[in-house]
């Protein structure tokens, strides 16, 4: 009979090995001595070990799966139970039952980690449809509709909370985004309407323009090339695309006119310079009001030079576009501070702002009455929910009101 400190062999070729229970038959072995015996079911333990350490590694340094690390722990215990090896086989099942703790911590670390991104996802999206929501009410049109294309491609970059809140905050989202979509494109109809308005009354103008420019009745004819170009400006733009040839025609009926009638009044040439000395001194005095700091005065004192520029008369030709457009600068400039001025006391803007102001007010009071229910009922859980929306509505009635303020109220 042959034996170790884990194992023995009896005489009739039995293989036993030493547990906490006793002893337990690990096989029978004719092949060879005792000694061959216990080396080949010692290098069976020794497999064993190895194979328990490389799990543990794996556990430790790879992210093995809590379920995989279960299945081949099982796997190895069943090796271990059936004795089919001698070595200190209690040892290997307590590292097993040690490594079974350590699998089930980490299933529970990673069922937390799970939790705080699935709470950190929500917030994130929250957040996107709160800012969604916020640009579906912007003018700023460029702007507003870049940065919602910036929200869409974070939104895919988020990870899917469970269906119904994922539908629910998706629907949000896309509602935000079609409402954006729908006032811009209303918007740009309707500008897209006025545009041709203008360009069909333009267009009678021109046709008028240009039936006049051979007329040689002169007082009355430059009168009505006056009053049709207030009508001009009073058409407001068309498309650009048509604006200029329009332009190009309707001043080219006048540069017909004016210019035929230069030629009949030659002896005026140095009337004309005269002018046109006084309508740099004008043109002078106009740029004066640039910038524009005080848009009534500014607006006041251009009125007065234009008067006074229209009783002056024609200057010669070739400097006329030059002193021209000195004093279309000027108007220019007071034109889009008036813009300025109308966008920023556009009463149904304010209107607008004043609206979403009361409803965001509205939704805040009720969420936080709905709160305070909630924490008298002991529904913390619910409580807290509702105060997370009441934050981010909050976040919006803030932003509301800020919005308000710039509008004088």
């Amino acid at each position: 009979m042959s034996s170790d400190p884990w194992g023995r062999v009896d005489e009739t070729g039995t293989v036993y090995v030493r547990t906490a229970e006793g002893e337990k038959v690990v096989g029978s072995w004719q092949a060879g001595t005792p000694e061959e015996a216990l080396a080949y079911f010692e290098r069976k333990y020794e497999g064993l070990v190895v194979e328990i350490g490389l799990l543990e590694r794996r556990v430790r340094t790879t992210d093995l799966s809590a379920k995989d690390a279960q299945t081949a722990i099982d796997h190895l215990r069943t090796q271990v139970e059936e004795h089919h090896a001698v070595g200190d086989l209690d040892a290997l099942r307590v590292r097993l039952d040690k490594l079974v703790a350590t699998v089930d911590s980490r299933r529970e670390e990673r069922k937390v980690q799970k939790a705080k991104q699935t709470d950190e996802a929500r917030a994130a999206k929250d957040a996107l449809v709160a800012e969604a929501e916020q640009l579906a009410q912007s003018d700023q049109w460029r702007s507003a509709g870049e940065r919602l294309r910036a929200l869409v491609d974070i939104w895919k970059g988020l990870p899917r909370l469970d269906r119904k809140s994922d539908d629910e905050l998706w629907h949000r989202f896309s509602h935000a985004r079609s409402a954006f979509s729908k006032r811009r494109k209303a918007h740009f109809a309707s500008l897209d309407a006025q545009r041709e308005d203008a360009r069909k009354v333009k267009e009678r103008l021109v046709a008028e323009a240009e039936s006049l420019s051979k007329s040689t009745d002169w007082g009355p004819t430059a009168a009505r090339y006056r009053e049709l170009m207030a009508d001009w400006k009073a058409a407001g733009r068309a498309q650009r695309e048509s604006e200029d040839d329009l332009w190009n025609r309707f001043r080219g009926a006048q540069d017909v006119f004016f210019a035929a009638r230069g030629e009949v009044f030659a002896e005026r040439d140095a009337e004309q310079v005269e002018n046109l000395k006084l309508k740099e001194e004008l043109a002078d005095e106009a740029e004066k009001l640039v910038p524009i700091t005080d848009l009534k005065a500014a607006r006041a004192a251009f009125r007065s030079l234009n008067e006074r520029w229209e009783g002056i008369g024609h200057v010669p030709r070739d400097a006329r576009p030059k002193v021209e457009g000195r004093m279309h600068a000027v108007e220019r400039a007071i034109q889009e501070a008036e813009e300025g001025e109308w966008r920023r006391t556009n009463p149904e803007a304010r209107a607008r702002a004043a609206g979403l102001t009361g409803q965001l007010q509205a939704a805040v009071d009720k969420l936080r009455e709905q709160v305070d229910a909630a924490r008298a009922a002991g529904n913390n859980t619910k409580a807290d929910k509702l105060s997370r929306e009441l934050e981010g509505r909050q976040a919006l009635l803030d932003q509301a009101l800020k919005g308000l303020e710039e509008f004088g109220g």
